[in-house]
């Protein structure tokens, strides 16, 4: 595991926010609540809230200069949202959020491998300081996490080592390409995994996920440390 560094409450106006660094991946985070919901989750109840994310890279984030159109509204980009998105909405209650919209926005400032995990991993430290800014103002009764999250990367390189949380240069020159995320109680959420030059047994997927399993243990304690209780 490359080293996590996490600066909490780095933009003044969110509700939310963090810039989320692992190794030299570095993601800003940002959670805004707005009190109002679309149709569709509307019809779920009067205290049904919603969760959505964006992502994207800047510019510059890369060795070379991307566009930015392309950036925040590539198929990459949006799936990546996606992702993110169905992430989030695993840790919280949304029957317990109220009639309103969280959006998490991450922002690569710095691209090294990961962006997508690094995202989900900054991204629900600010949703659980926008969840704990709405109990401050006395919106909420309680925090409706129902668990931790954490996202990581895995996978096979240089003539079958196995790697945690792959660099930008691992990622490029990977044999397998995983990205795993998980609960704190050790559940599934989501497995992304694919062979770019080499196949891969059983054996090797298991040896893999355990991987990611102590891995995202690492980085439960970290959020955990930086948002303190929940109560």
């Amino acid at each position: 595991m490359r080293k996590i560094k996490i600066v909490k409450n780095y933009l003044p106006h969110a509700e939310g926010s963090c810039l989320f660094s692992m190794g030299e991946t570095k993601v800003l985070c940002a959670a805004s609540v707005e009190e109002t919901v679309q149709p569709f989750v509307e019809k779920k109840g009067e205290t049904h809230g919603w969760l959505t994310a964006e992502y994207a890279m800047l510019p510059r984030s890369c060795d070379i200069r991307g566009q930015r159109s392309k950036l925040s509204n590539g198929g990459r980009a949006q799936e990546i949202s996606r992702l993110i998105g169905r992430a989030l909405r695993a840790s919280i209650d949304l029957s317990k959020l109220g009639k309103r919209t969280i959006t998490i926005d991450c922002d690569v400032i710095r691209a090294d491998g990961g962006t997508r995990t690094a995202s989900i991993n900054g991204g629900f430290i600010a949703l659980v300081l926008a969840l704990k800014t709405l109990k401050k103002k006395k919106l909420l009764k309680e925090i409706p996490i129902k668990n931790f999250i954490g996202a990581v990367s895995v996978g096979i390189y240089d003539k079958g080592k196995k790697v945690l949380d792959l660099s930008a240069k691992e990622d490029n020159n990977a044999d397998v390409d995983m990205n795993v995320v998980m609960t704190d109680d050790g559940k599934f959420i989501e497995i992304q995994g694919t062979a770019e030059g080499e196949t891969f047994s059983k054996k090797e997927l298991d040896e893999l996920l355990q991987m990611a399993a102590e891995g995202i243990k690492i980085i439960n304690a970290c959020q955990k440390k930086i948002v303190g209780k929940l109560d």
